[in-house]
């Protein structure tokens, strides 16, 4: 599998973080998740067909120095400056100390790109940890410029996490969006912008205590949200922007074993408060427990790949690697309807 992987990599070099209108390139997200659901021979097909929307890699022109990070990030300008950034950075030091540094320096914008930067982030740490390859490290500074080009911090207080409090019992504490104040049509980052106005949000993100065993309050956080994931997608809008709502969050378990707990800290509390914007943003319930669809595992991934869908492939795998740490019947359940609702 290492081989596909690093293929994949190498038939997507040169391509650049986004195309069409600013949508984000998934085809290094989704060849990964293609290895990890055991279906590395569809990798490279796949790929080759991906390929042909996406646009060039933007050029390193103005190379950002050590000293110019601050100001630079966000800077959607500077997607190819912010990869040769973390190139070089990778290349003069251990790729886990520069992912933990960076990890804490960009948690606050978490929501970045709708979660793509995070996302990208942690798959290609999964791959990285299987095997050193400069495709790979490429892959982490691609993920890791993502985010920072496209940092977006969300309105906060000061105020101390609400003590052993989970997202399951605080989403209905999350205020929405009343639906005269929120954005219509644009990306998922266009309509996240209405919770910067909306008073209560600011209090969101310490609703959530990030203390403690963090594999657990992700596995709940993702629980949470393949709820809201069910009550909430209707369309096929609806559903890509509630799939980043576990995706994105779930991302931030493939970074615990390579960052310290301070960080991993940082990163649960911004990845509950990403989700929770993307619900109170664009959902309208909190949703309920669901029943388990009554299709086996092997079809949920072959009706993954069969649709082609980059985010029904994303999706499936995440939600069936949170269901194997936490068996709970809605992650089957809302990978096949996410599948569902994406094949067409």
């Amino acid at each position: 599998m290492a081989g596909e992987i690093d293929e994949a990599l190498q038939m997507l070099e040169g391509t650049g973080p986004e195309f069409t209108r600013g949508l984000s390139n998934h085809g290094p997200m989704a060849a990964e998740a293609l290895v990890a659901l055991g279906r590395p021979d569809a990798v490279a097909p796949w790929v080759a067909e991906y390929r042909t929307k996406l646009y060039d890699r933007p050029a390193d022109s103005h190379p950002i120095a050590r000293d110019e990070w601050r100001e630079a990030l966000g800077d959607g300008r500077k997607l190819g400056e912010w990869r040769g950034f973390f190139e070089r950075k990778l290349a003069a030091a251990p790729w886990q100390a520069v992912l933990d540094t960076w990890v804490a320096r960009l948690a606050p914008g978490l929501i970045a790109a709708a979660t793509h930067g995070v996302i990208r982030t942690g798959h290609a740490v999964r791959t990285l940890a299987g095997g050193d390859t400069p495709e790979r490290r490429s892959e982490l500074a691609a993920g890791l410029g993502y985010w920072a080009a496209r940092y977006f911090a969300l309105p906060e207080t000061d105020a101390p996490a609400t003590p052993s409090a989970l997202p399951s019992r605080a989403i209905d504490r999350v205020e929405l969006v009343p639906e005269s104040d929120r954005t219509k049509g644009g990306l998922i980052t266009d309509g996240v912008q209405s919770v910067t106005k909306h008073e209560a949000f600011p209090q969101v993100a310490s609703m959530v205590d990030p203390a403690g065993d963090a594999s657990a309050v992700i596995s709940d956080l993702t629980e949470t949200f393949a709820r809201v994931y069910l009550s909430n997608a209707h369309d096929i809008s609806t559903t890509i922007v509630f799939i980043h709502a576990v995706t994105g969050p779930s991302a931030v378990r493939l970074l615990l074993p390579h960052i310290s707990p301070e960080t991993v800290r940082l990163a649960v509390r911004y990845g509950w408060q990403a989700a929770a914007a993307l619900y109170a943003a664009f959902g309208h319930s909190p949703g309920e427990a669901a029943g388990a669809p009554g299709v086996s595992v092997d079809d949920l991934i072959d009706s993954a790949v069969a649709t082609g869908d980059e985010h029904a492939i994303k999706f499936t795998e995440a939600c069936l690697r949170e269901h194997a740490l936490n068996p709970a019947p809605v992650f089957h359940a809302a990978a096949a309807d996410a599948t569902t609702r994406l094949s067409g």
